[in-house]
């Protein structure tokens, strides 16, 4: 495979400033009932909102809300009463996720669409903190969660969200002075909140009088700082206890019930910015100026008494730990924390010190990175920002001018938009390039110009109900006739592009859409985000364009496809009955009904819903790749005719038949569980069922990082998939004599009490592998180093200093052994036809990957051309200063 190694795409990341688990643990939940699906919002300083499913430690980034410019400084999970239907099933309340903003106001975000829902309204100036009240686990509770709000003027506001609505309730308290601003807020019962304020006092309310229960202080500042000290943050323990983290870097706990000072412990020696506690209430973990996160564990002393005592602590961070939020229960136990270092760090919780910390991808699951593979032209995007860049060939570049002359930015479009972009395409032959925002869509024309190598863009004229609604994804066809939107209420739209009858090189777009009904699914009663699991992620074409491929964040998939045979010499646009209303003479004048009768037919092809789509199963997981094997294009002639033309008995005249050939779609989901479907008879394909999952190579099911994309290298002589991630690239063979017939099977006789035992070293509590033994204990005098073809024995100092990521699994390092043992294949290219599966560690962070074709020089021997862009973690700060 031929390889461009690019790191000169923009793509600035921003620091984390908040988190937020859905929940903080299964406790509460009433005996038999199903557990909601776990989720984590992620906000950062450019005001996006990343969420995450854990999966068990198998973390995977969902969605992305774009947002504003502002600084996401705080967010909050809430979760309406459960319901019962008629027949007395229980109906789990649906989940809400709220932020603050340094704005006088809390918003709440509409998970379906992912943009602002609504903001609350009141008197009351910027909210600097806020909590949402414990939820009422009594059965037959309606009550809705309150959320109480902490200003930077010292008020203490009251909000209500029931009826499925924010509004300002009340003032609990108002509190004077010129330190007095609430830093942070904490509810302690559901009628008690624990405020920490600016002046090193904590005061204690009663939210349903207002009245100050207790008034405490932490002391002044240390010797060299401000005489006040600031609590930044606050927390209550499963017993009442409180516990504070302050400017002086101490953590101070407070009795539940007299609110006296129980214990002082000097976790840092810098600030503490946030902690969070264990659901039991035996640990205790707090955030640091420093970037460290230290540990707290409750044990007797030799009096009998319960103390708590710092157990030890750890640099995760490069800057300070801006948030930190925890999930404690069986079978995930972990703690992320954030900061201005981009990338969110999992720390175990119950297991720390027994497992190693996991560092998260900063990029996007779903790559801000396309190409126009016939052009050569690999187009990115951020903010509200698009760059276009050509890439040579390498037989063209001058090896002693390389990095001057293997690329080169020949286009940049900005929009005129507040809104960030949500999605960007390409037509495979460059000439047209689609954006879209939350609020509008915009097409624009793409020509070389002749005296310099750069490109002149121009705006498209596209149908009203296209320009002014946004989109979340936007998708060319392979053959560039049909352009695809998401919109942000998760329907499907068409849009048929052709050339200007007056000048052939002229692009246009028919004036008329096409909604594309997805399948009616009954809502999930078990599901505590009925309405956000139905977000459009990923659509894909097949290879002849006549396919169409909808997923969504709960596995489902929708399916079109295109009928008839294209005819140039038939009417553009011509809008009929469909065949089933034939013959119907009710002449209801019902125009919504008429909208919903029609069937447009474009040149002889319509789009319809794929007669075998009910079949396409639920899958088990989000698709992360939803991708077509490539096929040879299918012609599509009746008889020698293009297609099918109307006579004067059927003015209407139209083909129904279907693509011919076979279209099979390859997908992996989000548990890297992989299938490959032949869609038009919605059975798995014969490779897939001879290759299930089980089958696919332990170096792949460790893998950690999820994959982001995939890229396809077919030709008369292999048949090959390239997956790739964060930090990996993984190449399958998916040719008929591929997996299965080249890796032994695992025997049917292994030993059960070995397979327990493997299965039992893997599981961990949703962060890093498990730590060996030895390092538990204490660290190694010596470490091994694989240099020159062989270990060798280094110093810990040495290995110190030559680690690159302390947080590596240790999987990762027998991966890498395996990329050694293969480097001369990576070089020589296709020279081992007949590996079945091959992996690699060597580029980092990928951004993403795309194909490029050289059209000048056309060639089955010539190796897949592929563009991977990097953003390594230095660069990425670097551009974020």
């Amino acid at each position: 495979m031929d390889i461009h190694r690019s790191r000169f795409v923009p793509y600035p990341s921003s620091a984390i400033t908040a988190v937020a688990f859905s929940r903080a643990n299964n406790d509460g939940l009433q005996p038999g009932q199903p557990h909601p699906a776990l989720k984590l919002a992620l906000g950062r300083a450019n005001g996006q909102i990343e969420i995450w499913n854990p999966q068990g430690g198998k973390w995977c980034q969902e969605t992305i809300f774009p947002g504003g410019h502002k600084s996401i400084d705080g967010l909050v999970w809430t979760r309406e009463a459960d319901e019962k239907d008629s027949e007395g099933n229980v109906l789990l309340g649906q989940h809400r996720l709220f932020s603050i903003a340094s704005s006088p106001n809390v918003t709440e975000w509409d998970l379906e669409r992912g943009v602002v829902k609504r903001a609350s309204t009141g008197n009351f100036s910027e909210v600097w903190c806020f909590a949402a009240q414990p939820r009422s686990v009594k059965e037959g509770s309606s009550a809705s969660q309150e959320i109480v709000a902490g200003c930077g003027d010292g008020d203490i506001v009251l909000l209500t969200t029931e009826d499925g609505d924010l509004q300002f309730k009340r003032f609990v308290a108002r509190v004077s002075g010129k330190k007095a601003q609430c830093m942070s807020i904490a509810y302690q019962t559901p009628t008690r909140v624990v405020a920490g304020f600016g002046d090193s006092s904590i005061r204690v309310f009663d939210t349903r009088n207002g009245s100050v229960v207790r008034s405490m202080s932490v002391g002044a500042g240390v010797p060299g700082a401000p005489k006040n000290s600031i609590v930044w943050q606050v927390r209550c323990l499963p017993n009442g206890d409180i516990v504070s983290g302050d400017s002086n870097g101490e953590i101070v706990i407070w009795d539940g019930r007299s609110y006296s000072l129980s214990q002082r412990i000097k976790g840092h020696d810098s600030e503490c910015l946030d902690l969070i506690t264990s659901a039991d209430g035996k640990t205790i973990i707090s955030g640091s100026l420093d970037g460290r996160l230290a540990v707290y564990r409750q044990s007797m002393n030799m009096g009998g008494r319960m103390r708590w005592a710092k157990s030890h602590h750890r640099r995760t961070h490069e800057g300070e730990v801006k948030s930190m939020a925890a999930f404690d229960s069986d079978g995930l136990s972990v703690v992320v924390s954030g900061g201005p270092d981009l990338v969110p760090v999992v720390t175990p919780l119950r297991e720390n010190g027994k497992e190693k910390n996991k560092t998260l991808p900063e990029l996007p699951q779903h790559p801000h990175l396309v190409s126009a593979r016939h052009a050569r032209l690999l187009v990115s995007w951020y903010e509200n920002t698009i760059s276009v860049w050509r890439i040579a060939r390498k037989s063209a570049v001058d090896p002693a001018r390389e990095p001057l002359q293997s690329r080169k930015l020949v286009a940049k479009v900005v929009l005129q938009n507040q809104s960030a972009i949500r999605s960007v395409s390409i037509s495979e032959d460059g000439r047209v390039l689609a954006a879209s925002t939350d609020s509008e869509t915009k097409l624009f024309k793409l020509t070389r110009r002749s005296d310099v190598d750069a490109l002149v863009v121009r705006k498209l004229d596209i149908p009203n109900e296209l320009a002014s609604s946004g989109a979340r994804l936007v998708s060319f066809s392979p053959d560039g006739k049909w352009l695809t939107l998401v919109n942000l209420d998760n329907e499907v739209y068409v849009a048929r592009l052709t050339s200007s009858p007056s000048k052939s090189k002229q692009v246009q777009v028919l004036n008329k859409v096409v909604e594309l009904e997805r399948r009616h699914r009954p809502a999930a009663s078990q599901s505590a985000f009925r309405q956000y699991e139905q977000t459009i992620t990923r659509v894909a074409y097949a290879s002849d364009s006549s396919v169409l491929v909808a997923s969504d964040i709960s596995g489902h998939l929708d399916s079109w496809v295109l009928e008839g045979h294209e005819d140039p010499t038939a009417a553009p646009v011509d809008v009929t009955k469909h065949d089933s209303k034939k013959g119907d003479n009710d002449d209801s004048s019902d125009d919504s009904s008429d909208d919903d009768d029609e069937l447009c037919v474009f040149y002889g092809q319509h789009w319809t819903d794929n007669p075998a789509g009910h079949l396409l199963p639920n899958l088990d997981s989000m698709p992360l790749v939803l991708s077509f094997r490539p096929l040879d294009q299918q012609n599509g002639g009746v008889n020698g005719n293009p297609g099918v033309h109307a006579t004067r008995h059927n003015p209407h005249a139209h083909s129904h038949e279907l693509p011919k050939g076979q279209h099979r779609l390859w997908i992996m989901t989000a548990k890297h569980q992989m299938y490959e479907f032949e869609v038009l008879t919605g059975k798995l394909s014969d490779w897939s069922r001879a290759n299930p999952t089980s089958i696919l190579p332990e170096d792949f099911t460790k893998l950690k990082d999820r994959a982001m994309g995939a890229v396809w290298d077919i030709s008369s002589k292999r048949e090959r998939i390239w997956l790739y991630g964060c930090s990996w690239m993984f190449m399958f063979d998916v040719s008929p004599s591929g997996l299965v017939e080249q890796r032994a099977l695992p025997s049917k006789k292994r030993n059960a009490e070995q397979a327990r035992q493997d299965a039992k070293r893997q599981k961990t509590s949703g962060a890093g592998s498990k730590m060996i033994s030895s390092h538990r204990e204490g660290l190694p005098e010596s470490l091994k180093r694989y240099e020159n073809g062989r270990w060798t024995d280094v110093s810990l100092d040495q290995a110190v200093k030559g680690a690159d990521e302390s947080d590596q699994d240790d999987e990762d390092a027998r991966l890498r052994l395996t990329r050694m043992r293969s480097v001369d294949d990576e070089k020589s290219g296709d020279s081992t036809p007949h590996r079945p599966w091959w992996c690699t560690f060597k580029y980092r962070h990928i951004l993403g990957v795309v194909p490029l074709v050289d059209d000048a020089a056309v060639d089955e021997e010539r190796p897949l051309e592929v563009a991977v862009v990097e953003r390594p973690p230095y660069e990425a700060l670097k551009a974020e200063k």
